[in-house]
């Protein structure tokens, strides 16, 4: 690792000091951050997993029920039942604490359900069928919630990691090497000062 190019006297090695210390402090504080930064990425990566568990489950019992109900029901009437129903979601943007950072993420909310249509000329199935698919897209709401926070937290660990990178390979090693030329000039220029003072005196003598 190349050293700084600064002049060796004794002010710049209490910068380098100084420096020193404070690159290190930076790149221990750092290291906390990236690990609780991975610990509560790595969480939020199961919750998805968990989600997606769930997702998967409740998709194989709608579609098929909604197939069924097709069969028994008919398309026309479905379209007519499709028709009648109407619901309002309301999308916003949050803010999460996780870490002791600050993301930014989005919040469905999911109306009650309601019922659009009359029981008359309909089946049970149709009313199971309108509960798998809103409580379907209730998980996918929360899904593409949690990914948003995971996507930026990822983004997050890789900032942190390129810091810890920059201080580890690079800051901490130059400001080493340099102070410790700057340590060797001035130890240098010590021993020079005093074999020339000697002299002085042996010649003084």
């Amino acid at each position: 690792m190349a050293k700084l190019n600064i002049a060796p006297t004794k002010s710049n090695l209490l910068k380098m000091s100084d420096q020193l210390t404070i690159s290190e402090g930076g790149y221990d504080l750092l290291e906390q951050k990236r690990e609780i930064l991975v610990l509560e990425l790595m969480r939020m990566v199961e919750k998805v997993r968990m989600l997606e568990s769930e997702i998967e489950n409740v998709i194989a019992e709608a579609y098929p029920a909604l197939k069924k109900m097709l069969i028994a029901t008919g398309g026309e009437q479905i379209e007519q039942m499709a028709s009648c129903i109407h619901y309002d979601f309301t999308i916003e943007e949050k803010s999460a604490t996780i870490g002791g950072m600050r993301f930014r993420t989005i919040d469905v909310e999911l109306p009650q359900r309601q019922l659009f249509y009359s029981f008359l000329g309909t089946l049970p199935e149709n009313d199971k069928v309108m509960a798998d698919f809103f409580k379907l897209l209730s998980l996918l709401t929360q899904m593409a919630s949690i990914r948003t926070i995971v996507w930026r937290l990822a983004n997050e660990v890789k900032k942190t990691q390129r810091r810890v990178n920059a201080l580890d390979k690079m800051v901490i090693p130059q400001t080493k090497d340099t102070k410790k030329y700057i340590e060797g000039v001035l130890e240098e220029r010590d021993r020079e000062n005093v074999f020339v003072l000697k002299a002085l005196k042996r010649q003084k003598e």
